[in-house]
């Protein structure tokens, strides 16, 4: 250190070294550049996503209810009217992440102001970060997407989401709506409710603090196990949509075989037959 050094001096380069020791400031995201990005709360970064992975609306079959009501929420939505939060919840394989970014990619087509920013669910505690970007950018829409939206016993972070949601001073951005997909109607493990109704003191308020969250989500869309002629309808789909040069009998036993070797039938097991099925002509998808 040099002792002749003015007191001045000294104190800016230390106010340079502690701005080098702390975290590099994400620039303001550019939502021009493309049509959706993965939100990294690491960097508070916005990372474009040039593809997004999805298959087109008319391909979700079995589901017309809560598609067409998904897909009115999120037209209104991006045309600058009133909509609603939105929870998919229900059976896993049957397209509730599917679903939101299909009907991204419908609406987007004709209205591109409308953006899909995904957030991770580990990420929640930097939703107020987040928001704080996409409240200044007003020219945009944004569905903030999140997918498998679950919490555990030692899970406080679904308090921040309800402040954000609903619940603090500045609120939900008026550009921003949730869409989040979760197996469970409430968010939370049947055990954890049944835990704080045997363990609090008063057992109504504990459950009802916990329960509250869905509460924040206008739109509540159920997704249930498809019977077999909607697992049937989702492989003819996918089959004539990719023109598969296979026999109707064939394509149906073979599907149903496939169904009964993984013990379920959903839209997921109706692709992945679709993909062994493509594979095996030797097609591509």
């Amino acid at each position: 250190m040099n002792f002749q050094e003015p007191l001045s001096g000294l104190m800016e380069r230390i106010a340079q070294a502690l701005e080098r020791l702390g975290p590099i400031r994400a620039a303001m995201p550019d939502f021009t550049t493309a049509d959706a990005f993965v939100y990294q709360a690491e960097t508070g970064a916005f990372a474009p996503v040039g593809s997004v992975n999805r298959v087109p609306l008319p391909l979700l079959k079995g589901i017309d209810r809560s598609r067409d009501a998904l897909l009115a929420n999120t037209e209104r939505f991006a045309r600058g009217l009133p909509a609603n939060n939105a929870l998919l919840w229900g059976a896993r394989g049957m397209g509730k992440s599917s679903l939101v970014k299909a009907v991204h990619g419908a609406v987007n087509a004709g209205l591109p102001a409308l953006k899909l920013v995904e957030i991770h669910r580990e990420d929640i505690d930097a939703l107020p970060h987040l928001l704080g970007h996409l409240r200044t950018a007003p020219e945009h829409q944004f569905i903030l997407f999140c997918d498998d939206l679950s919490f555990e016993a030692v899970d406080t972070s679904y308090k921040s989401l309800k402040a954000v949601l609903e619940g603090g001073i500045e609120g939900r951005p008026a550009n921003v709506l949730l869409y989040a997909t979760s197996n469970r109607r409430h968010l939370m493990p049947r055990e954890m409710v049944e835990n704080e109704r045997s363990t609090a003191i008063n057992p109504s308020e504990a459950v009802e603090e916990k329960l509250s969250l869905s509460d924040r989500f206008g739109l509540w869309i159920g997704f249930h196990n498809c019977s077999q002629d909607d697992y049937l309808a989702m492989v003819r789909g996918y089959a004539e949509h990719y023109r598969l040069d296979v026999a109707e009998e064939r394509l149906t036993r073979e599907a149903l075989e496939w169904a009964r070797g993984r013990g379920s039938r959903s839209g997921r097991v109706a692709w992945q037959f679709i993909q062994d099925l493509a594979g095996r002509l030797g097609a591509t998808l």
